[in-house]
């Protein structure tokens, strides 16, 4: 069950009032279900819930991401992962992302793509202390140009989004951008995400047990999204959704 906590980090991170975790299962889903599904859904196991709630990479409409809709859901239990789908690599993997890539000015760009994500955030009702994901997707990380660019825009988005009060969280593929990140971790990096949501499919979930991360980091700050694209079916409503294991702050809402 979800509980309000002041969680540790091994990543430097400015502390926020309260944060609010939640241990368990979660899963998200491309567009915001209605609120009679998810009441529906209380039948599964899951209790945490990831919502796209902006950017500029954002695959699916919102129309009931509204902040009536994220009171609702929220005092039905269901604890909140926000997830803002930003700008993406250049050599990001999918195809369908390529209109979308980070340009040739990314800490500026991570920085206004930031403030976007409190700005959105705030809008919906969601508060300080919040954890806010950006979505990287999967790229070459070996093309050292474009690492580079990823990590500045990283950067300058994680300065943002904490400055505001805020935790920035970072969702990617746990052999591409979670590794990459890992390792501007062990050099001594500054202003990188506080919250790690690695995505590793066809595998058992597993918080602490993941290769492409050293097992102290993030420690209480972890999601293993652990199967993708999976039609589920509770209370007599069907779902396409990805399957998470959670340990990490969720949103907090007014």
């Amino acid at each position: 069950m979800p509980a309000s906590v002041l969680v540790p980090s091994s990543v430097p991170a400015p502390a926020p009032a309260r944060t609010v975790t939640f241990r368990g299962w979660g899963m998200d889903t491309c567009g915001a279900p209605s609120t009679g599904t998810l009441t529906r859904w209380r039948t599964s196991r899951y209790r945490a819930l990831g919502i796209y709630f902006g950017g500029r990479g954002r695959a699916c409409p919102q129309p009931r991401l509204t902040p009536g809709w994220v009171r609702a859901v929220d005092r039905m239990g269901w604890r909140l992962l926000p997830v803002y789908a930003g700008s993406q690599a250049p050599c990001v993997s999918s195809g369908v992302k390529r209109h979308v890539a980070i340009g040739r000015h990314p800490a500026r760009q991570g920085t206004a793509e930031g403030r976007d994500a409190v700005r959105r955030a705030h809008a919906l009702g969601l508060l300080t202390g919040s954890a806010l994901y950006l979505d990287v997707e999967s790229y070459d990380r070996r093309k050292k140009s474009c690492a580079r660019r990823v990590l500045s825009f990283v950067r300058a988005w994680d300065r943002e989004v904490g400055n505001s009060g805020y935790l920035p969280g970072f969702y990617s593929s746990a052999d591409t951008g979670v590794r990459h990140i890992e390792g501007a971790r062990r050099a001594g990096v500054e202003d990188l995400p506080v919250v790690m949501w690695f995505a590793r499919w066809r595998g058992a979930p597993r918080l602490y047990g993941e290769p492409a991360l050293r097992r102290s980091a993030w420690r209480g700050r972890r999601i293993h999204q652990y199967a993708g694209n999976v039609r589920e079916r509770h209370g007599g409503r069907t779902l396409l959704i990805d399957r998470n294991l959670v340990d990490a702050p969720v949103a907090r809402v007014e």
